[in-house]
C-alpha cells in the first residue's frame, strides 16, 4: 500500500523490461568476472607455488602477529580518539570564546590533513626528537598518533552533532532542577548524544581500523607491512593481497556485528523507557 502511494506500480511491459535489463546486467558482470579470472590464470596467479607461502605455518604466524599489531594500534587510537573527540566536541559548544575558537581551529585543521601525511610527519618528528631511527616502535606510535588526531577531530564533530540533536527540553529540565551547565552536559546531554550518534561512532572506528594499513609507508608493524614483505619475497602480490583483504574483512565484519548488537541493546532500552514514560508499565500477561 505504501509503495503504491509513492509511485505508480509498473505494468506487465515494464516488469518484463526490468527483468530483461537485470538479466543482461548479470550476464555482463559474469562475463567481466570470467574474463578477469582467465587473464589471472594465464598470468599464473592461480599456481600453487604462489599460494604455498600463505599456507606455511611460519608465514601464517607472521600474518597473525601482524593482525594482532593492527588490532592493538586500532584499539589504542580509537580509545584516544574517543577521548579527544569528546573533549574537542564539548569545547566547540563552550560559551567561552577562548576555549571554543581554539577547539574549532584544531578540529578543522586535523580534519583537513590526510592521514598518511600525518603518519609520515609524526614518524620523522619521532626520528628527529630521538636523534636516531626508532624502528618499529617509532612507526607504531606514529600510526597511533596520526589516527588519534584525525579520528579525534572527526569524532568531535560527531559528538557535537549528537549533543545538538538532543531535544532542548532535556537540558531545560536539568537547569530547572538546579544543575550547572557542566552537569547538564556530562549527565544529560552527552550520554543521550552518544546513543544518537552511535552508528556514526562505530563507522569511524571501522575507518580507523582500515587506516592502519597506511602504516606500511613508514614500515609500521601491521598486517599490510607483513603482507608487503611476503609478496616482495615470493612475487605473489595478488594471492597475498587477497588473504590480507579477507583478514581485514573478517575483523571488520566482527566489529560490525558487535556494534549492531550494542546499538540494538541501547535502542531497545530507550524504547522501553519511552513506553514506560508515556503509557506506564506494560501489562502483565497473567492479568490480561
Amino acid at each position: 500500500m505504501a509503495s503504491a502511494v509513492l509511485f505508480d506500480s509498473p505494468g506487465p511491459k515494464t516488469v518484463r523490461r526490468h527483468r530483461i535489463y537485470t538479466g543482461l546486467s548479470l550476464v555482463v558482470v559474469l562475463a567481466v568476472l570470467a574474463f578477469v579470472l582467465l587473464r589471472l590464470r594465464d598470468a599464473g596467479q592461480f599456481e600453487y607455488a604462489k599460494w604455498e607461502p600463505l599456507l606455511t605455518p611460519q608465514y601464517l604466524e607472521a600474518l597473525l602477529e601482524g593482525l594482532v599489531d593492527t588490532l592493538k594500534m586500532a584499539f589504542t587510537s580509537i580509545i584516544l580518539a574517543v577521548v579527544a573527540g569528546v573533549l574537542f566536541g564539548v569545547g566547540k559548544l563552550s560559551d567561552h570564546a577562548w576555549l571554543r575558537w581554539p577547539c574549532w581551529a584544531v578540529v578543522e585543521l586535523c580534519r583537513a590533513v590526510p592521514v598518511l601525511l600525518m603518519m609520515v610527519f609524526f614518524f620523522y618528528v619521532a626520528r628527529i626528537a630521538g636523534g636516531v631511527a626508532n624502528g618499529e616502535t617509532g612507526a607504531y606510535w606514529s600510526v597511533v598518533a596520526a589516527l588519534t588526531v584525525y579520528n579525534g577531530a572527526v569524532l568531535a564533530e560527531v559528538f557535537r552533532a549528537g549533543i545538538l540533536a538532543v531535544p532542548k527540553g532535556q537540558s531545560e529540565a536539568g537547569y530547572a532542577i538546579g544543575m550547572r551547565k557542566s552537569q547538564v552536559m556530562s549527565v544529560v546531554l552527552l550520554p543521550q548524544g552518544v546513543k544518537i550518534m552511535l552508528p556514526a561512532i562505530i563507522s569511524q572506528c571501522v575507518v580507523a581500523l582500515k587506516d592502519t594499513s597506511l602504516g606500511y609507508a613508514i614500515a609500521a608493524p601491521a598486517l599490510s607491512k607483513v603482507g608487503q614483505s611476503i609478496f616482495q619475497q615470493f612475487n605473489n602480490a595478488l594471492p597475498t593481497v587477497f588473504v590480507v583483504a579477507v583478514m581485514y574483512i573478517a575483523v571488520n565484519y566482527v566489529l560490525t556485528l558487535i556494534a549492531t548488537w550494542v546499538q540494538h541493546r541501547l535502542v531497545g532500552e530507550r524504547k522501553q523507557l519511552e513506553v514506560g514514560m508515556v503509557g506506564g508499565p506494560a501489562p502483565d500477561k497473567d492479568t490480561v
